[in-house]
């Protein structure tokens, strides 16, 4: 597909790389690593846009004026169409992939992966999961990589009719955790609508129904939602504890969430009615 069908005129790279704290540099895997792992830690993955009714969409402007002018984050399809267009700019091979999270017999393709080519070799970036890859991992059945204490691996599966499938599992302390199932089925832009159209619409989608905030840290990883603050260090017990009365507003901001003052007061009405 060319650059038009993805709108790649409408990124403001340098805008982008200064977001995000990046020097340009030519592909290599070493440079890949670092926009990746710099991507999942400026912009959070949350749902306010969902739960709020105001979702802009998921054209690679509308994600840029979002993520990028306005500091905000987004959930997979935001992450991946940004981070996508971004490699693209950049000089990268890449392809984009969709993904069932969970159960794959039962799960729609509700999650969006970007794969990279570079020397010959496919690697998975993945900066739009709650608890994303923190820099891509190889792309070959079996392969594993401890991200800073986060160990993480990928299977290769059959799908017979529809060739092959790729898993990513975390290392959870009960044992390898499915996160999600990607095809190899080509992706157009009308498939991400579509996704994100079922995502933020449909009353089975969680993002409806939950609030989903997750933000990588240095050296640890916390999520946000009416069940507690949950805070992940590797090697150490993870560590929960409600959310006490009034700091919701602060813990947003901690969280780098920033609602503008009539987007904080809708959230802070419906906060009481969202599922845990």
């Amino acid at each position: 597909m060319s650059e038009y069908d993805w709108q790649l005129g409408d990124l403001d790279l340098p805008a982008y790389l200064r977001r995000v704290g990046v020097a340009q540099r030519a592909p290599s895997l070493e440079a890949l690593g670092e926009l990746h792992t710099a991507h999942v830690r400026t912009f959070p993955f949350e749902n306010f846009d969902v739960l709020l009714e105001q979702h802009p969409g998921v054209a690679l402007k509308d994600v840029q004026a979002k993520f990028v002018e306005r500091g905000r984050g987004g959930y997979c399809f935001e992450h991946g169409t940004l981070f996508a267009a971004v490699l693209e700019r950049l000089g990268y091979d890449i392809e984009r992939h969709l993904g069932r999270v969970g159960d794959a017999s039962r799960a729609p393709r509700t999650h969006l992966v970007v794969t990279v080519v570079l020397d010959g070799r496919r690697y998975l970036t993945d900066p739009g999961f709650g608890m994303s890859l923190l820099r891509p991992i190889p792309l070959e059945d079996g392969a594993e990589d401890d991200q800073d204490g986060w160990p993480y691996r990928v299977r290769r599966i059959d799908m017979g009719a529809s060739g092959a499938a790729w898993e990513l599992y975390r290392l959870r302390s009960e044992g390898w955790d499915l996160m999600h199932t990607t095809d190899e089925v080509p992706v157009r832009p009308v498939d991400i609508e579509m996704g994100h159209l079922f995502t933020s619409t449909h009353p089975w989608s969680n993002f409806r129904r939950r609030l989903s905030l997750a933000r990588h840290g240095d050296g640890q990883h916390t999520t946000v939602s009416v069940a507690g603050v949950t805070t992940r260090v590797p090697g150490r017990p993870t560590v929960r504890r409600p959310v006490a009365d009034g700091e919701l507003p602060d813990l947003l901001r901690e969280m780098g969430v920033t609602l503008t003052d009539d987007e904080l007061d809708r959230f802070l009405k419906i906060w009481p009615t969202l599922e845990e």
